[in-house]
């Protein structure tokens, strides 16, 4: 199946097993505004895209949540352990988006979909739950056209200043998605 909209993308996850038990794992935590978010989604598509057989393999399983009441760091890490207990193969990683303007020097984002928006890279600004009666839920805040035209771009927030365009070609070097996933069309920033 090929997804062509949100609802082709929500129904591909549906259909992935390991997707679905990665969401039920995490749903387990009883997170505020949680999500699943980041390349869980952009490595499906563009696996889908290349026509992989197999999965890419992921550095991580990126976990946000927002929750202004606790801003701990060691909470982190006790959820971390938490869905290590209930699913060990997978690396998580876990923040709360509430306290994530602290270690990047940055404005406090209002909620994890605003955190969202403000991912380096279009395709990569994307996120996805379970609701409460199990479906599949998608936060994509720039849509899903870049993701399934295999285009790299940075998000508006990304374009704004010099220090984060730096910051955004120095992660495409570091990424080198193309080599793991060559149709893709890398856009670089304006140069200052």
């Amino acid at each position: 199946m090929m997804a062509k909209s949100e609802n082709g993308v929500i129904e591909l996850i549906k259909q992935d097993e390991w997707m679905m038990d990665v969401l039920k794992a995490a749903q387990q935590l009883n997170l505020p505004d949680w999500w699943i978010c980041a390349g869980f989604v952009r490595s499906k598509i563009w696996d889908t895209l290349h026509k992989f057989k197999d999965r890419t393999a992921m550095a991580d399983v990126d976990v946000i949540y927002f929750d202004p009441e606790n801003i701990d760091e060691l909470e982190e890490k006790q959820l971390e352990k938490r869905l290590s207990v209930i699913m060990p193969s997978i690396p998580w990683s876990v923040k709360n988006e509430a306290r994530m303007h602290i270690p990047n020097h940055i404005p406090h984002y209002s909620s994890s979909v605003d955190a969202i928006s403000k991912f380096p890279e279009t395709a990569t600004a994307l996120g996805v739950k379970l609701d409460e009666q199990g479906n599949v839920i998608l936060a994509a805040p720039f849509g899903i056209k870049d993701l399934l035209s295999l285009v790299v771009k940075p998000t508006p927030y990304f374009m704004e200043n010099e220090d984060l365009a730096f910051v955004y070609k120095k992660r495409i070097l570091k990424k080198n998605w193309k080599a793991t996933w060559p149709k893709i069309k890398v856009q670089q920033t304006k140069s200052y």
